[in-house]
C-alpha cells in the first residue's frame, strides 16, 4: 500500500505529485553526486493545496510529505517514490519524522507563536531527511502577523525546504503567499470512490459503506468516522430530527441547547483524553518531583500551554458545531430536491419520513430561507458570537420558514 492510496478519487493531483516527488528525488541525487540537476523540474519550493471539505488536502500534502522522504530502495530502480513502508515514508504519514513540522489551528487563528520556531526551522538544512518539509494544514487561519512570518519564509526558502500549505480555496490564503506556490485543487471526491475506499481500506460492509458515503457527500473523514464510529452516528440521528423539534418556541430553544451542549461534551471528552497528559509531561520535563511543585520560572510555560488547551476546547465545539451545521444543510438540500421534483440522489435516505413530511408541509421558498439561516449561523460563529445565541437564532428562523 504506497502513501497515494490514501487520495480518495484524486487522480488527476496523485500522477502530478507522483511527477514531482521523481523530480525531486533526482534533484537530491543530482546535488549527493555532483551531478547536473534535471533541466526542467516539475518539483518546487512551496506548494498550496486547495479544495472542498473532506477532499483530503491534508492527506494528499502529508502522502507528499512522506514520498519526498522516503528511502525505498526501489527507487533507485525506477519505482515511484512513496513506498508506504518505508522508515521515512511512516515516520512522515505518522507524523514523527525529524524534518517534516506540522502546524495546525489550535484555535480559531494561527498565531505568529506557534509559527515561530517553524518559520525558524525551515531555513535550517534537513537533520537526517532528504528535505525539510513545513505543513501548514490550516492556511486560511494564519492571521497577519503569522501570514507575514511565512510570507519571508516562503520568499527565500532554504535549498532543501518545501511548504505544503492546505487551504479551501485560493482567496484564502494571501496574494502574495499563493503567488509563490504551486497550486494544487482537489475535487470532492465521488460517492462510489468513498464507498468503495471503505470497504476496501476499513472492512466495512458494502451497503453500510454506501449509506455513510452518501449521507457524507464524498466527504472522506467524516464518512470514515460515520463508519466506524457509533456516538457519531447517534450524534447525526439526533440533528436530523432537529427540523421536526421546532414546531414552537420552546422546541426551538431546547433543541439549540442540546445542540451546543452535545458540541461541548465533545470537547470536554477531547480535553479529558488529552490535557491531562499533556499537562504531567510538560511538568515532567521541567523537572517538578511528582506531586511536587515546578522549578521557579517555569509556571509562564504551563500557564501557555494552559492557554493553547483552552484554544483547542474552543475549536473543538465549532468544528462539532460545523459538522452538525453540514447535516442540517444536506437534510434541507434534500427536502428541496423532493419540493422541485428534482432526480438527484438524496444523501439522507435514513431519515426520508421525516424529509418527505417537511416537503408537503412547506414551499421550496420556506426550504431556502431555512438553509440561508444555517449559513448565517456558520457566519455568526466566525465572527465570535457566543455558539448557544447563534443557534438559537438559527433554530428560531427554522420554525419560522
Amino acid at each position: 500500500m504506497t502513501v497515494w492510496d490514501d487520495l480518495v478519487g484524486q487522480q488527476r493531483v496523485s500522477e502530478q505529485l507522483v511527477a514531482a516527488a521523481r523530480d525531486a528525488d533526482a534533484l537530491v541525487t543530482a546535488a549527493s553526486s555532483d551531478a547536473p540537476p534535471p533541466e526542467a523540474s516539475r518539483m518546487t519550493h512551496a506548494w498550496l493545496f486547495t479544495g472542498p471539505p473532506g477532499a483530503g488536502r491534508n492527506q494528499a500534502a502529508r502522502a507528499f510529505a512522506a514520498a519526498l522522504q522516503c528511502v525505498s530502495p526501489d527507487r533507485a530502480l525506477g519505482g515511484t517514490p512513496g513506498c508506504g513502508f518505508c522508515d521515512g515514508c511512516h515516520t512522515a504519514l505518522v507524523g514523527t519524522h525529524a524534518d517534516v513540522s506540522t502546524v495546525a489551528a489550535v484555535g480559531a487563528e494561527i498565531l505568529v507563536k506557534d509559527m515561530r520556531d517553524t518559520v525558524r526551522k525551515s531555513f535550517t538544512a534537513p537533520a537526517n531527511g532528504r528535505w525539510q518539509v513545513i505543513l501548514v494544514e490550516d492556511a486560511e487561519r494564519l492571521n497577519e502577523k503569522s501570514a507575514n512570518a511565512v510570507l519571508k519564509a516562503v520568499e527565500e526558502p532554504a535549498p532543501r525546504t518545501v511548504w505544503l500549505l492546505c487551504a479551501p480555496s485560493v482567496e484564502d490564503v494571501l496574494p502574495t503567499i499563493r503567488s509563490r506556490c504551486r497550486h494544487l485543487n482537489l475535487s470532492t471526491p465521488s460517492v462510489d470512490a468513498v464507498a468503495d475506499m471503505l470497504i476496501r481500506r476499513e472492512g466495512i460492509e458494502p451497503d453500510v459503506a454506501a449509506s455513510v458515503a452518501r449521507a457524507t457527500q464524498g466527504h472522506v473523514d467524516r464518512a470514515r468516522r460515520l463508519a466506524t464510529d457509533p456516538a457519531a452516528r447517534a450524534r447525526r440521528a439526533s440533528v436530523l430530527k432537529l427540523p421536526l423539534r421546532v414546531e414552537d418556541v420552546g422546541g426551538a430553544l431546547k433543541a439549540a441547547q442540546e445542540l451546543v451542549d452535545a458540541a461541548a461534551e465533545d470537547a470536554k471528552q477531547l480535553a479529558e483524553e488529552m490535557d491531562g497528559k499533556e499537562t504531567e509531561d510538560l511538568k515532567a520535563a521541567l523537572g517538578a518531583v511528582q506531586g511536587g511543585r515546578l522549578p521557579r520560572g517555569t509556571a509562564g510555560v504551563v500557564k501557555d500551554l494552559e492557554d493553547m488547551q483552552k484554544r483547542r476546547r474552543t475549536r473543538t465545539q465549532r468544528d462539532s458545531l460545523d459538522v452538525a451545521l453540514a447535516d442540517l444543510t444536506s437534510f434541507y438540500r434534500d427536502v428541496l430536491a423532493l419540493q422541485l421534483g428534482s432526480r438527484i440522489a438524496l444523501a439522507n435516505t435514513d431519515a426520508e419520513d421525516a424529509l418527505e413530511r417537511l416537503a408537503r408541509n412547506s414551499t421550496p421558498e420556506a426550504t431556502l430561507r431555512r438553509i440561508e439561516a444555517i449559513a448565517a449561523c456558520g457566519e455568526a460563529l466566525d465572527r465570535n458570537v457566543a455558539p448557544l445565541l447563534a443557534v438559537e437564532a438559527m433554530t428560531m428562523a427554522l420554525r419560522a420558514g
